[in-house]
Order: structure tokens, then sequence, then C-alpha cells
């Protein structure tokens, strides 16, 4: 564990050298909110649309800003420096357990999107958003978007390692706006046509949307909430043994 937390508050330093890397991860979910919003919202009256349970549509729309910003890690490049500089092979080196390699730099960006979330949350607000299921809801709505943020970055890091390539790492990064894009992201589900309902359904992004606008939208739907969370434990779970087994046959 004491490598661990070493190993950690070094990425977390590492994240606070380079601030300007923080601004496009709330200005462009912002950006998007706004602009979503601003052509959508007039189609879904707050009064008369039974999916927003009462709120507008930028309570809607603002779980998939928040994982707009999770898919902005830098842990993956901040790796690719290191691999590049020489620095990974003397960590290889050490007695520093594989595991604690991984979950060292992760947990600095769970930690770095826990508190962008929560940012963008407050900025979210003065279009007329509340949470509806309270300050708990809020906490859990940071902590999934977090947790997204780090299984992201897992995925990211696995082809940091298996590229050593900043220019792969940074185009593998974009994969995931086609998963956003796949999810019922303007309208639930049930509305969406029958070929996007079926790749929504496929998608893992989607139960993580619908368990955040559970937390928005209602005092919490659990099952939805609980489908949410399974979903990035488990695929936190795989990311983190294939992580771990990329270090180990980097050779």
């Amino acid at each position: 564990m004491t490598e661990f937390w070493a190993l950690s508050r070094r990425a977390v330093r590492e994240t606070l050298r380079t601030p300007e890397q923080l601004f496009p991860t709330v200005f462009i979910p912002v950006f998007f909110l706004v602009v979503n919003v601003g052509q959508v919202a007039r189609i879904f009256p707050a009064g008369n649309t039974g999916f927003l349970e009462g709120q507008n549509y930028a309570a809607f729309q603002l779980p998939v800003s928040l994982l707009l910003a999770a898919s902005f890690g830098a842990a993956a490049q901040f790796l690719v420096e290191e691999i590049e500089g020489g620095y990974f092979d003397k960590l290889r080196a050490s007695p520093a357990s594989r595991t604690s390699i991984i979950l060292g730099r992760l947990s600095a960006e769970w930690v770095k999107s826990a508190g962008l979330s929560a940012i963008i949350v407050g900025v979210a607000l003065p279009f007329g958003i509340s949470v509806a299921s309270g300050p708990g809801g809020f906490l859990l709505l940071v902590v999934l978007t977090a947790s997204w943020a780090m299984v992201f970055s897992g995925f990211v890091q696995l082809i940091a390692l298996k590229t050593r390539s900043a220019a792969a790492t940074q185009s593998g990064s974009l994969v995931f706006f086609p998963l956003l894009f796949l999810t019922p992201n303007f309208v639930p589900r049930q509305l969406l046509t029958r070929p996007m309902e079926v790749a929504a359904t496929f998608n893992p992004v989607t139960y993580i949307m619908e368990a955040m606008r559970s937390l928005v939208l209602e005092s919490a739907n659990w099952a939805r909430v609980g489908r949410g969370f399974a979903v990035v434990a488990a695929a936190g779970v795989v990311m983190v043994w294939l992580n771990v087994r990329s270090i180990r046959a980097y050779d």
C-alpha cells in the first residue's frame, strides 16, 4: 500500500503541474451542454415531456456532458512520456508491484475527475438543473463519473502500453465518441429506432448514462443506479487485469 500511495501522490502532482490540460475537460463538455440544449430544448418542454420528470432538457443532457468530461483523461499520455523518457523501465525494475503501478496513476485520474465533475455540475446549475436524489445522489453522481473516467483511462493506458506511441494513444482515446453516440444521449432508449435501441442495449456506456440520469431526474431508481455501478466495477476489474498483464509481458 505504501508504494501505491507514493505513486498516487506523484501522479496527482503531475496533473497539478499541468493545469492547462484541465481546461478542455471542463470547457468542451459545458460547450456541448449549451449547444445541445439550445438546439433541442424547445422540442422537449419541461411541462409536457414525461421523461424529464418535471425538469428541463438540460438536466437530461447533463450526464452526457459528464461522460464526455470523463473521456479526457491524461494518464495515458503521461505514461507514454515516462516510457519514452526511460522512467517507466526504472519503475518496472523497482520492487513496486505491477498493480500499484497501474492503480497509482488511475487513482489520480479518479481524484481529478471527481473534482472536475463536481465543477461541471456546479456550472450547470444556472441552467435550472437540480439533482433530484439530493446531496447523496450528487455524491454518487460524482463517484460514478470519476470511476468511469478511471476505467476509460485504463483502456487508453492499455493502448499506451501496447503501442508505446503518443500518436496511437491519442487516437485510441477517440474511440469513446462512437460509444457516446451509440447511447440514448438525446432521448430515452425506448424512443430510439430499433437498430439504435439494439446498439444502445449492447453498449455498456448506456447503463452508466441511465444511472446518472436516474440520480439527476429521479429520487433514484436504485436498480438503474446499481446497473451503472456494476458495469463500471466489472469493466474496472478487466482493465486493471489487462494493464497488469501488459506490464508483465512488456518486454
